[in-house]
C-alpha cells in the first residue's frame, strides 16, 4: 500500500496523509472529501500534472487543485511574509561600534514619524550604509542609543545608574522620537533643585564680594543687607534691586567711599544708610526709601533718584550734575550748594 501527503493547491499546510488505491479518479474523490474541495487535477511539487496513479510513488507530496493551474506554495509564502510580516524580521544596528540586535517592528512601531522609523521602515530605501557583518552603521553613542531602544522596545523609560539624561534627550531629539523627547525633559526639569530664596547674611555677602573678580557682575537681587558695613568696597556694575539695608535694632548700614557706578539698587530700604563720599555715577536708584541718608560729598552725577523718600537726607556737598529728580515722594531741602 502507497500513502501520500495532499495539500490544497497553492499551500503547504494542513495535510493529509491518505492511502492510494484504485484509480485516480478514486484518489480525487478521497481529496475533495479530505480537504473539502471539489478536486479535479493532481500536480507534483515541482508542478508536474499527475494522470496516471502508476505515476504516484509511496510517501509522495502531491497538491490538488479545482482546475486551476499549479502555484507553488513557496512563492505564496514570500508574498504571504511580505505582505503581513515585513516588520518582524531581525536586523542588526552598530551604535559607535556597538551592536544592537532588534525587529524591524521595534523600530517603526513605537513612534512611526521619528526619523528611525523612516530609515528602517521600507527595507534599504535610504540605502544605509553596512558594516562588514551586514550591521547598519550609525555614528552616534551606544550608551544614549541603549535606552532608546528599551523604550521602544516596552514603552518605559528605564535609564542605568552613571548614564547623563542629557545625552539620552540629545539622541531621542536627533532620531525624532518626540514622545521619549518630553519625557525626558520633565524628568530633568523634576531632578533640579528647587531655587533657594532664603536671605542671605552680611558675613556671607562680603565674603562673595571678596571673592569676586572686579571684572565680574555680581547680583544681589532682594538680598538681605540689615546694617552691613562695606566701606571702600567696589561694587561698580552690581545687581542690587530690592536689597534690604534696614535693620530693625537701629544699625545703619555704612558703605562709606563705596566704588558704586553703574548699580543698580531700584527699590532698595536704605533709610540712614551712609553713603558718603561714595561714587554713585551713572546708578540706578529709583524709588528706593533714603529716609535720613547720608550723602554728603557722594558723587550722584547723572544717578537716577526719581520716586525716591529723600526727606531728611544730607546732600551736603554732593554733585547732583544731570541726577533725576522726578516724582519725588518729599520735598528736597539741601542746606548747601552742590557741586
Amino acid at each position: 500500500m502507497r500513502r501520500v501527503t495532499l495539500f490544497v493547491n497553492g499551500t503547504s499546510k494542513n495535510g493529509k496523509v491518505v492511502a492510494v488505491y484504485g484509480t485516480l479518479s478514486d484518489l480525487l474523490s478521497v481529496a475533495s472529501n479530505k480537504l473539502g474541495i471539489k478536486a479535479a487535477s493532481l500536480y507534483n511539487g515541482k508542478g508536474g500534472l499527475i494522470d496516471d496513479i502508476a505515476l504516484i510513488r509511496d510517501d509522495d507530496v502531491l497538491y490538488v487543485s479545482e482546475g486551476e493551474p499549479f502555484i507553488d506554495p513557496q512563492n505564496e509564502a514570500k508574498v504571504a511574509s511580505s505582505q503581513h510580516g515585513a516588520h518582524t524580521d531581525w536586523l542588526t544596528l552598530n551604535i559607535g561600534g556597538r551592536p544592537f540586535t532588534t525587529t524591524r517592528s521595534t523600530l517603526v512601531s513605537k513612534e512611526p514619524e521619528s526619523m528611525l522609523a523612516r530609515m528602517f521602515r521600507e527595507k534599504d530605501v535610504w540605502g544605509n550604509t553596512q558594516d562588514e557583518h551586514g550591521a547598519y552603521l550609525i555614528d552616534r553613542s551606544p550608551e544614549y542609543f541603549e535606552p532608546i531602544l528599551n523604550y521602544l522596545r516596552h514603552g518605559q523609560l528605564i535609564i542605568n545608574e552613571g548614564i547623563n539624561i542629557r545625552g539620552v534627550l540629545e539622541e531621542a531629539r536627533f532620531f525624532g522620537i518626540e514622545q521619549l523627547a518630553e519625557q525626558l525633559e520633565v524628568a530633568i526639569k523634576n531632578t533640579q533643585p528647587p531655587e533657594d530664596h532664603s536671605p542671605i547674611s552680611r558675613k556671607e555677602f562680603v565674603r562673595f564680594l571678596l571673592a569676586t573678580p572686579t571684572k565680574s557682575e555680581l547680583r544681589c537681587q532682594g538680598a538681605n543687607l540689615q546694617g552691613v558695613k562695606m566701606l571702600c568696597s567696589n561694587a561698580e556694575g552690581a545687581s542690587l534691586r530690592g536689597c534690604n539695608f534696614e535693620d530693625p535694632s537701629g544699625l545703619k548700614a555704612n558703605l562709606e567711599g563705596a566704588n558704586l557706578k553703574g548699580v543698580d539698587m531700584e527699590g532698595s530700604q536704605m533709610t540712614g544708610i551712609n553713603l558718603r563720599v561714595a561714587t554713585l555715577k551713572n546708578a540706578k536708584l529709583k524709588n528706593c526709601n533714603l529716609r535720613g541718608a547720608t550723602l554728603a560729598g557722594t558723587d550722584l552725577e547723572n544717578c537716577d533718584l526719581s520716586g525716591c523718600d529723600l526727606q531728611e537726607a544730607n546732600l551736603r556737598g554732593s554733585n547732583v550734575k544731570g541726577a533725576i529728580f522726578e516724582e519725588m515722594l518729599t520735598p528736597l531741602h539741601m542746606s548747601q550748594s552742590v557741586r
